[in-house]
Formats: C-alpha cells, sequence, structure tokens
C-alpha cells in the first residue's frame, strides 16, 4: 500500500483518539486483543493492507466490527493501518 498523503495535524489527532477510544474498547486499549482480535503489528502480519483498510471501512458481518466508511475516507484508513502496522497507539 502507498500512502499517498498523510491526512493533516487536526485529522491525524482525530484518528489517533479514534484508534486508541473506538477501536481500543473492543480490540483492547492497548491492541491486545478482547471482543475483537489483537491489532499488534505481530498481529497484522498475515493480513494485507488491502483487507485491513477493507474490514475497516465495510466492517465484518456476523461480527460485532462495524463499517466505519461513513466516517472515514479510503485514506484515512490506509494512515491508520499504518499506524497500527507500526504499533504507534497512543
Amino acid at each position: 500500500m502507498s500512502i499517498q498523503a498523510a491526512p493533516d495535524g487536526a485529522r491525524q489527532n482525530q484518528l489517533r483518539h479514534l484508534l486508541k477510544h473506538d477501536c481500543g474498547s473492543c480490540h483492547g486499549m492497548t491492541m491486545k486483543g478482547g471482543l475483537g482480535p489483537a491489532l499488534r503489528p505481530n498481529d497484522l502480519t498475515s493480513k494485507s493492507d488491502e483487507l485491513l483498510v477493507t474490514v475497516i471501512l465495510h466492517g465484518r458481518q456476523g461480527t460485532p466490527m462495524p463499517p466505519w466508511k461513513h466516517l472515514l475516507s479510503k485514506e484515512d484508513a490506509e494512515w491508520l493501518v499504518k499506524l497500527m502496522r507500526i504499533g504507534e497507539v497512543h
């Protein structure tokens, strides 16, 4: 995946907050898992960036994972994947 342009600073702060608090409410505040699976860098090695972006935007039917496409652009989702890949959830 090629990140075209990072969101601006204000949007980055919003996305970090979403990742920690909204995603963290199911995946664990440190992304070690909970209701949802773990999202730490080692846990994501077998998942493609494209798959992760698709799951973020469209959710997973039959699971509690909701679609976020109403709040996030594809670029936002790509940037979140980048943060998860480097373990930067704070």
